[in-house]
């Protein structure tokens, strides 16, 4: 049955960073749920699956996926951590040379000094974070202080998007870092997609950190066991013809075929799965759960190079003092185990996990006893590739604070980006700085070292202005051909299905269009992806159709 409701709109909201707030604040929150659903059932073409009870995402056919599958450091591996909601990160990494100000700023909320554990004489952590000691002492955790980027913006929503497309604060995001890394390099490969997933998210989706330049945010849930069970025994997941007779079911059934696109990987990741095992006790459920299971993945063999996990929870504008000591003794618990499990299986040099979030906390705490949105933070590195512990970006200044009263910061995020993928994924320094905006300066106390020097560089590939479009009740798809050739021009579904062949055959160089109409084929409202193949060489371009 369809639907007919009229669509509603209300004004942006300029403020939303405290409970006092209001309906501004629940407006941010409610914005921020309502990209994550809408990104996680279908902008693009990907999918996701149980194991062990833990919601798992393979993202398979963007520009990333060829990059990571064909990078030079093949046995990297990179995982990110999202600390989602805004970690306070002076109650997490803690001003201990400026312990007066940080107490008087936070009288109720403040870690006690008999409860923190000394990291630097000047820096520490609360003794909830205990499990990473041992990591501290052997040299694999790194500290990044004063994280973030100029003109912060306090909104979740916004930050997030920010972060996940690495750009300005005032820059529209549109893809994501990671989605167009090495995107002029290699083509969209959705019909062609490599044979392991090269990349894996885990928890929430909704951010843009794998949306390449063309859109593509390759996401999406299937809620559990018996469901995976149905894809491995019929490649499906559901019917996408078993839908009302409506604009509403056009739009179902794409939904549906993008869905069961990507179920192709789900026999490999199984057979990781059953082949790995973990050497290490975990916490049951949430980030644990989820670092458990890559962990197993790693150690059963799977080729993946790129995860993300989300722990949630960080936006604490109330009753801090009890939450935030859980999360972030979740969060030490759970990478402790991880890298301690990875050690034992022999991988704990291919592997370097990353925390981040969207924005600090203020300085000051709240009436609520917790602390409203702010800006600048700390990020924490982990792993035996960082060749020893150590601090990062200066102190933390509690007194020359932003106009909002939060800590300023001086190491742009993007800082970070640029060096991981150039000195951990040894990709190209002119690609890394192309795909990042500029040239942002590498931080070298990392400890990152890259040992083989990439020398990609973008494929020699003639631009051929390939444009594929719906107008007026027809499709057209033009073309500039440099020189003759033989040329094979094809238009698929998201399943990756052959619709129909444009051309095929020999022709001669210059322009080349055709034209259509779409009534005769039974195409549904949805994604389509036109490709072209011109010798060795290969182009897509994805088409949007509504109806």
């Amino acid at each position: 049955m369809c639907n007919h409701g009229k669509k509603q709109t209300s004004k942006p909201q300029e403020r939303g960073i405290a409970l006092e707030h209001g309906q501004a604040h629940t407006q941010d929150h409610q914005n921020w749920s309502r990209r994550t659903f809408l990104r996680q059932v279908g902008i693009a073409g990907a999918a996701s699956f149980i194991l062990g009870r833990t919601p798992l995402m393979a993202i398979s056919n963007s520009p990333l996926a060829m990059a990571l599958n064909s990078a030079v450091t093949e046995d990297r591996i990179l995982v990110l951590i999202r600390l989602k909601g805004g970690n306070d990160g002076l109650n997490t990494i803690i001003p201990l040379f400026d312990y007066g100000t940080y107490q008087s700023g936070r009288p109720n909320i403040a870690i006690p000094q008999n409860e923190i554990i000394n990291l630097t004489g000047e820096l520490g952590m609360p003794n909830t974070m205990g499990s990473l000691e041992n990591m501290w002492l052997d040299g694999q955790m790194k500290v990044v202080n004063n994280v973030g980027y100029e003109n912060h913006n306090l909104s979740h929503f916004r930050s997030t998007d920010i972060w996940s497309a690495a750009v300005d604060a005032d820059e529209p995001a549109q893809s994501g870092w990671l989605g167009r890394m090495l995107g002029e390099q290699f083509p969209d490969f959705l019909t062609d997609p490599p044979t392991e997933p090269p990349a894996i998210q885990m928890g929430s989706a909704g951010n843009l950190v794998y949306n390449n330049l063309d859109g593509f945010d390759m996401s999406l849930n299937v809620a559990n066991p018996e469901q995976l069970q149905a894809i491995a025994q019929t490649g499906q997941l559901y019917d996408p013809l078993a839908v009302p007779e409506c604009h509403y079911g056009d739009q179902l059934s794409y939904l549906r075929s993008v869905a069961n696109n990507t179920f192709r990987y789900a026999e490999i990741v199984g057979e990781a799965f059953e082949a790995g095992d973990n050497s290490v006790e975990y916490d049951n459920g949430g980030v644990a759960s989820q670092l458990a299971l890559i962990a197993r993945l790693i150690r059963g063999g799977l080729g993946t190079k790129l995860y993300m996990v989300v722990h949630d929870g960080f936006d604490t504008h109330a009753n801090q003092s009890n939450n935030h000591p859980v999360l972030i003794n979740q969060l030490a618990r759970a990478v402790s185990a991880f890298h301690e499990d990875l050690s034992n299986g022999g991988h704990g040099q291919r592997v370097l996990s990353m925390t981040f979030s969207e924005f600090g906390r203020r300085i000051e705490q709240n009436a609520s006893g917790g602390t409203d949105h702010g800006a600048a933070a700390p990020l924490m590195l982990f792993g035996e590739g960082l060749n020893g512990s150590g601090s990062l970006g200066g102190l933390p200044d509690l007194l020359e604070v932003d106009n909002n009263g939060n800590l300023q910061h001086t190491v742009d995020f993007r800082q970070i980006y640029a060096t991981v993928l150039e000195q951990w994924l040894c990709f190209d320094t002119t690609l890394v700085d192309q795909v990042l905006g500029e040239a942002f300066e590498r931080l070298s106390g990392l400890g990152l070292t890259c040992d083989v020097t990439n020398t990609r560089s973008p494929q020699d590939k003639p631009d051929i202005n390939l444009k594929a479009y719906y107008h007026s009740g027809q499709l057209i798809v033009s073309y500039d051909l440099p020189t003759a050739s033989p040329v094979d021009v094809t238009l698929y579904n998201m399943l990756g299905q052959p619709m129909k062949t444009v051309f095929q055959g020999y022709q001669m160089g210059g322009n080349q269009r055709f034209s259509f109409p779409l009534s005769d084929i039974g195409w549904a409202a949805g994604m389509y992806v036109c490709t072209l193949r011109m010798g060795n060489q290969q182009y897509s371009k994805k088409i949007s159709l509504v109806r």
